[in-house]
C-alpha cells in the first residue's frame, strides 16, 4: 500500500541542480511516478561536479528537460511535466497548489521565503528544505507533521510530541527576518558531493512523509560538516504562535503571497543569475591585457595581490606585492609619495 501510495502522489521539485539531480532521480527510482520539474537555467559545464545528473553532451540545454530525460532513463513509467521558467509571487502559488510535498532545491534566500509563503497559502503543503554550501549541508520539512514511528514506546512518543497543536514551525517561524546573506554555490563553491548528500536525504523525506513510514526531520534541522566528517541534528525553535504564515488561525492567502516582493523583502535575487560586479570607473581599472604590456615595456608599477589563499596557490604572479589570506581584506590603504 506504501508502495501505491508513492505511485499516486506528485511531488515538485524546484530547483534542478546539485540538490535536485539526486532528489528527483531517487524519487523516480522509489517509484514517485508523478513529478514537476521547475527551473529557468540551462547546464553549464562548470556545475556538472556537483550537477551530477546532467552530462557534457546537455550544455545549454534546460535544466529541466535534461533531467527529464534522465529520469525517463531510470524509470520509463515516470510522468514529468517539465517547466522551464522563474519561479515568481506571481506563479508560485499556481505551479505549487496540486502537489503533494514540495521540494527545495534551490540556492537563493528570496526563493526560500518564497516557497515557504506559497506552500503554507496552499495547504499548507510540505516543504522539503535543502542547502549545500563548501564542505557544509543542511535539510529539514517544513509545514508538516511528524511522522511517529510505528509501535514507538510511549515514552518516545512523549517526547516527540510537539507543541502548540503539533504544529512545525515554518521558515518564517526561525528566521522572521532575513539573515544575513551568504554565497551561492557558484560564488563560493562547493564540495560535489555534499548538495548530492542532501538531495539524497531530501528525497528519504518525501518517501516518508507520502508513504506515512519512519520519523520525519520535521521541528528538526539535520547538519552535514564534510570537512570534520560529522553529522547531527538539532531541535528546532517552536511555530511561533503569531506566526503570519504558518498560524491556522491567521494564516498567510494565495492573493498576499502574490503581492510580496520577496526580492525587495529579501534585498538580494530570486534566482541564481551573475550579478554585476561592483567595479571601479573605467578610467580607474585596465584589463590584464593591458597591465601584460605594461609589464612586457617595464613601466613602473606596484601590483598588490588580494586573491584569496586557495586562488595564490592556483596561480602565482611575479613581482607583486602580496596581501593574500583566508579572508579577503575589506580595504586596502596606500601611502603614495
Amino acid at each position: 500500500s506504501e508502495q501505491l501510495k508513492l505511485g499516486a502522489s506528485r511531488v515538485l521539485v524546484v530547483g534542478c541542480g546539485g540538490l535536485g539531480c539526486p532528489a528527483a532521480v531517487y524519487l523516480a527510482a522509489a517509484g514517485v511516478t508523478n513529478l514537476t520539474l521547475v527551473d529557468d537555467d540551462v547546464v553549464e559545464i562548470n556545475n556538472l561536479h556537483r550537477q551530477v545528473m546532467h552530462s557534457e553532451n546537455n550544455v545549454g540545454r534546460p535544466k529541466v528537460e535534461s533531467l527529464a530525460e534522465k529520469l525517463k532513463s531510470v524509470n520509463s513509467t515516470v510522468r514529468v511535466v517539465t517547466k522551464n521558467v522563474h519561479l515568481t509571487n506571481e506563479n508560485a502559488c499556481e505551479i505549487i497548489s496540486d502537489h503533494d510535498v514540495v521540494l527545495d532545491c534551490t540556492d537563493n534566500l528570496a526563493t526560500r521565503y518564497l516557497l515557504n509563503d506559497a506552500c503554507a497559502a496552499c495547504g499548507p503543503i510540505p516543504l522539503v528544505s535543502g542547502s549545500a554550501l563548501r564542505f557544509d549541508g543542511q535539510m529539514t520539512v517544513y509545514l508538516t507533521h511528524r511522522v511517529p514511528e510505528r509501535d514507538a514506546p510511549e515514552s518516545e512518543a512523549k517526547r516527540r510530541k510537539m507543541v502548540d497543536n503539533d504544529r512545525i514551525p515554518c521558515f518564517r517561524c526561525i528566521h522572521p527576518t532575513p539573515p544575513p546573506a551568504v554565497q551561492a554555490c557558484s560564488d563560493a563553491g562547493v564540495l560535489g558531493v555534499v548538495p548530492g548528500i542532501i538531495g539524497t536525504l531530501q528525497a528519504a523525506e518525501v518517501i516518508k512523509i507520502l508513504s506515512g513510514i519512519g520519523e520525519s526531520m520535521a521541528g528538526r534541522l539535520f547538519m552535514v560538516d564534510m570537512e570534520r566528517n560529522s553529522m547531527r541534528s538539532v531541535k528546532l525553535r517552536q511555530a511561533r504562535p503569531d506566526c503570519g504564515t504558518c498560524n491556522p488561525a491567521n494564516r498567510i492567502t494565495p492573493e498576499q503571497v502574490r503581492k510580496t516582493d520577496y526580492v525587495i523583502f529579501c534585498g538580494s535575487p530570486s534566482n541564481d543569475a551573475p550579478r554585476a560586479a561592483n567595479m571601479q570607473m573605467s578610467d580607474s581599472r585596465i584589463s590584464v591585457q593591458e597591465l601584460k604590456e605594461m609589464r612586457d615595456l617595464k613601466k613602473p608599477h606596484l601590483l598588490i595581490d588580494i586573491r584569496p589563499a586557495v586562488e595564490v596557490e592556483i596561480c602565482r604572479l611575479t613581482d607583486c606585492l602580496c596581501k593574500s589570506n583566508r579572508r579577503r581584506p575589506r580595504y586596502i590603504y596606500l601611502r603614495c609619495s
